[in-house]
């Protein structure tokens, strides 16, 4: 039974990482509020849910490995003089906001904001109005080539705001991309090219405090099924949203962030 808990929070987690749904809010509300995986605790709920942001890492690296490649190559040997090489340092300046931020308030943050469900709710719904609103009243005129360093930095410091569960930094990229007249399927990518760093960030940082690869050790295959189940979902669920947005807007997620935060305080209210 705890095995199918560990699949269904690894799905979830594949998918909500890209989808501007909010991963992190997901994973609070299913577990507290709905009782999967309700058996992870304490250290165990920490070390488990950024194991499966590893998983959606190597989703990302995997994914765009070409891309990634070309992006170094270029970044270190033509500088910004290519739309790849430009790709790599918009990437790195614009992670530094969010990476300063979470390294100072993340830990507070979480503590005062991880239990409170109605302000979890409440960010799910409003971040779907704003990704709504972002999406429908700007035009999609600029790709990554006519992207420049104050677009990347207002992209970074939107991040920010993912460090409170239901806003979503996906949600949050992908919004303020759109601010700024990005493609759809553009803001889509720049907003996953932006996960790697800060992902692979918080692992280390994890990982490096020793506490992760004590409990890995104790239960691995726990940890592996979690890591792999996220990254075959998260493979899946980029390739989708990639076609998808192809020809539809960001409608349908608003009106998903807006029935998920409704359902959530029913099942609070008669809990």
């Amino acid at each position: 039974m705890e095995f199918i808990q560990i699949f269904i929070l690894g799905v979830i987690q594949g998918i909500a990482e890209f989808l501007p749904i909010s991963s992190s809010a997901h994973l609070i509300i299913f577990r507290d509020i709905f009782g999967i995986g309700a058996f992870l605790t304490g250290e165990y709920e920490m070390s488990f849910d950024i194991a499966l942001h590893f998983g959606t890492l190597l989703a990302i690296l995997v994914y765009f490995f070409k891309d990634f490649l070309k992006m170094i190559k270029d970044g270190f040997t033509k500088g910004v003089k290519t739309t790849d090489g430009k790709l790599l340092w918009y990437i790195v300046a614009a992670t530094v906001p969010a990476a300063v931020v979470g390294l100072l308030f993340e830990d507070k943050i979480d503590s005062l904001v991880r239990s409170n469900y109605v302000l979890i709710c409440a960010s799910l719904a409003i971040m779907g109005i704003i990704i709504y609103l972002c999406d429908k009243n700007n035009k999609q005129t600029k790709s990554f080539k006519e992207m420049n360093l104050k677009d990347a930095l207002i992209i970074g410091c939107s991040q920010v705001c993912a460090l409170i569960p239901g806003f979503s930094r996906s949600g949050t990229t992908i919004a303020a991309s759109r601010c700024l007249k990005m493609k759809r399927e553009d803001a889509a990518k720049f907003s996953f090219f932006l996960s790697a760093p800060v992902v692979a960030g918080a692992v280390a940082i994890k990982v490096l405090k020793g506490e992760m690869i004590s409990l890995i050790m104790y239960n691995p295959t726990m940890f592996i099924v979690g890591v792999l189940v996220s990254f075959v979902s998260g493979l899946l669920c980029i390739k989708f949203l990639l076609k998808y947005l192809k020809s539809h807007d960001y409608n349908i997620f608003m009106w998903y962030r807006l029935g998920i935060a409704l359902l959530t305080l029913i099942v609070l209210l008669f809990k």
